[in-house]
Parts: C-alpha cells; sequence; structure tokens
C-alpha cells in the first residue's frame, strides 16, 4: 500500500471512529433532548448511522478492517438536561467537520467529494444546534482556537 493510499485509509478509519461516536452520542441527545428538537436529533442520528455504514463499505473497499465501535464513550460533559444535549449534538456535529476535513485533505475523486458534503452537513447542522458559526468548518480546532480543541502540533 502507497503512503497517499494508507494515509486515505486512516482518514477514513478516523472518519468511521467519529461517526460511531456520534451515533452513541446522539442516542445520548435523544434522551434529553427537549420534544421541540426531537425530530431534528433524530434525523441527525438517522444521518449519521447511514455515514457510518457508508465508511464501512469504503474502509473495506480499500482493504481494510472497519474499526469497530466502543461499548461506550467519554462524553465532554455532563448532559443532566435539554440545553445540555444541544450543547453535546452541537460538540458531536463539530468534531465530526473536524474528521472529515482530514479525509478531504487525503482523499480524492467521488470519496473526497462525498467527505466534502458529509463535512458541509455536519457544519451545517453544528450552526443550527449552536446559532454559532465558523469560518473554516473542521478547522478551528487544528489552530487551537476552538474550546477545549487540542493544541496545534509544534
Amino acid at each position: 500500500m502507497s503512503d497517499a493510499q494508507d494515509k486515505e485509509l486512516r482518514a477514513l478509519q478516523a472518519a468511521l471512529a467519529a461517526e460511531h461516536a456520534a451515533v452513541y452520542g446522539y442516542g445520548v441527545v435523544g434522551g434529553r433532548i427537549g420534544e421541540q428538537r426531537r425530530t431534528e436529533a433524530r434525523t441527525a442520528y438517522d444521518a449519521h448511522r447511514a455515514r457510518r455504514d457508508a465508511l464501512v463499505r469504503d474502509v473495506k473497499d480499500v482493504g481494510g478492517t472497519p474499526v469497530a465501535a466502543a461499548a461506550g464513550y467519554a462524553l465532554p460533559f455532563p448532559v443532566p438536561d435539554a440545553a445540555a444535549a444541544v450543547r453535546l449534538a452541537a460538540e458531536l456535529e463539530m468534531r465530526v467537520a473536524g474528521v472529515y476535513a482530514d479525509l478531504v485533505r487525503s482523499s480524492g475523486g467521488e470519496r473526497r467529494r462525498s467527505a466534502a458534503e458529509a463535512m458541509r452537513e455536519a457544519a451545517v447542522r453544528s450552526v443550527r444546534w449552536s446559532g454559532e458559526s465558523v469560518a473554516f468548518p473542521g478547522l478551528a480546532e487544528r489552530s487551537g482556537t476552538a474550546p477545549g480543541g487540542p493544541a496545534p502540533a509544534p
């Protein structure tokens, strides 16, 4: 496997892992979200499940073994009520957008187009949940400016 193919496979696996986490996270969101936003949460949950299933196929198509979902995931903060559920949904989407930005950089052709679409969808959902946007979705955490985001690599 070439370096480019290996990089693409790693990015696919990271996107798959992020989708597994998003599906889990939306399970938490769905249990706490208010009635007025429950349909929105269900739609996002279904979208992440569909993306997850597509990524499983993509990983297999490039000769990889899809990363399995964890039994559970640590949430970035407690989610005791509907307001926290909304914040969690926005955070999940922001994180997913970041991982898809990596896949856009690591792929080409149809896979790149699909990753860009997934990044755009996650960014739009993040804005809908949070009411805030960033100029370049998926890149704010790379600059160290996003709250709770990792510091940039030296």
